[in-house]
């Protein structure tokens, strides 16, 4: 079924139970991103993402696995090595707050290394989700370095998900061009209400980032009505009909992931 919904940020591998949410939202007309946190677990992905049309799945390396210490040089490595030859990159980042303070250095040379990367293996159709808490000035600064926000037709569209950084760091990545990826937690704040006010529709996306919870037990009817949702809540907020959201962001997710 041709997705009548697309979720642009979720983690099936943090999911109970992955084959039946994957196999749920092929039938329910849901596509989704899945993004990794491990490049471990890069390859089982997209084996299982290539059964399911709908599915597209990121090769990441979350800020917080780097932190704790589930990740490192080796990771880093290899999270490199997959990203020179693949289009769908996420979920990477940086995250500042205070219980990660420390790791700030491993983090920025993960980050830089695989921008490196991407610069030196442009792709056309290149996507990047990326995690930014007190982080996105670094995040945009690593970015330009690279040449990766430069206007070009092989420039990869960047995905801030959750965004929840300064008001001049906002306008900042808006004015670059960035894509936004807006879940019911983001709502959740006044700040967050007021960055989906102001995000272009032509550069909106939803997301659920679901589980919640690791090995929560997830549903894609779950994840359509938190997406529902979502659409509500930007309708009421731009003064839009829902369908109209529902379907320009729709469009938006067909160009960026080119699904079928």
């Amino acid at each position: 079924m041709e997705p009548r919904f697309f979720d642009t940020h979720c983690h099936l591998d943090l999911m109970l139970n992955p084959d039946a949410a994957a196999s749920e939202s092929a039938a329910s007309g849901l596509g989704l991103f899945d993004c990794g946190v491990d490049p471990r677990d890069f390859a089982a992905a997209k084996k299982r993402a290539s059964r399911y049309p709908n599915i597209i799945a990121g090769a990441g390396l979350h800020p917080w696995w780097l932190a704790d210490g589930r990740c490192g040089a080796a990771e880093i490595n290899l999270l490199c090595k997959v990203a020179a030859q693949e289009r769908f990159i996420g979920e990477v980042g940086l995250d500042f707050s205070a219980r990660f303070a420390g790791s700030e250095p491993l983090q920025i040379q993960a980050f830089d290394r695989l921008c490196d990367t991407l610069a030196q293996h442009p792709l056309t159709g290149r996507v990047i989700s990326i995690h930014t808490v007190r982080s996105a000035g670094t995040v945009l600064d690593v970015l330009e370095s690279y040449g990766l926000l430069t206007p070009s037709p092989n420039s990869p569209a960047i995905i801030f998900h959750w965004f929840s950084g300064t008001s001049n760091e906002f306008v900042r990545a808006r004015n670059a061009g960035c894509y936004f990826s807006v879940n019911e937690r983001m709502l959740a704040t006044k700040r967050g209400r007021e960055y989906a006010r102001q995000i272009p529709l032509d550069r909106l996306l939803l997301e659920t980032d679901a589980p919640a919870q690791p090995q929560a037990d997830t549903s894609a009817q779950q994840l359509i009505t938190s997406l529902k949702s979502v659409s509500r809540h930007i309708a009421e907020l731009k003064n839009r009909s829902v369908e109209s959201v529902e379907s320009i962001v729709l469009g938006n997710s067909h160009s960026i992931f080119d699904f079928h």
